[in-house]
């Protein structure tokens, strides 16, 4: 294909914006060393990712869940939920002022430090145009 265009896209992903995102989530996965599906012509990686998009050498719908994974900061593990303990609270809830971890929290370690320590930990600091080892 000598020359691609959006039009040659648009009946494998109808929202031109959306194929403008997907299009270059690919392009940068090219640049970033993704095996590609056609061969280059001496093309751009956009140009090659519209290339891939319209002939279908890769899924609008696989760009699509790559792009929002990508997005993703907290990735969300689907797990079954568990039954409801004795006392009608769900799994692992901790009521109010209890101090036990459960086991989701057990891995989880937090430094207790009162203000106090704190400001003395702060005053003790020396600014870095200050210092006598630089």
């Amino acid at each position: 294909m000598a020359r691609v265009t959006v039009e040659d896209c648009i009946d494998k992903v109808p929202n031109r914006f959306e194929l403008v995102l997907l299009a270059s989530h690919r392009a940068r996965m090219i640049s970033s060393g993704a095996q590609l599906t056609l061969d280059r012509d001496n093309d751009k990686n956009p140009v090659v990712a519209l290339r891939e998009i319209a002939e279908r050498t890769v899924s609008a719908e696989d760009l699509k869940e790559d792009f929002i994974h990508s997005l993703q900061k907290y990735v969300e593990v689907d797990e079954p939920e568990g039954e409801a303990e004795a006392g009608g609270e769900p799994a692992g809830y901790i009521a109010q002022g209890e101090e036990t971890a459960t086991a989701d929290d057990s891995e989880i370690a937090f430094d207790r430090m009162s203000e106090e320590e704190l400001l003395r930990g702060l005053q003790d600091l020396v600014p870095p145009d200050n210092r006598e080892d630089v």
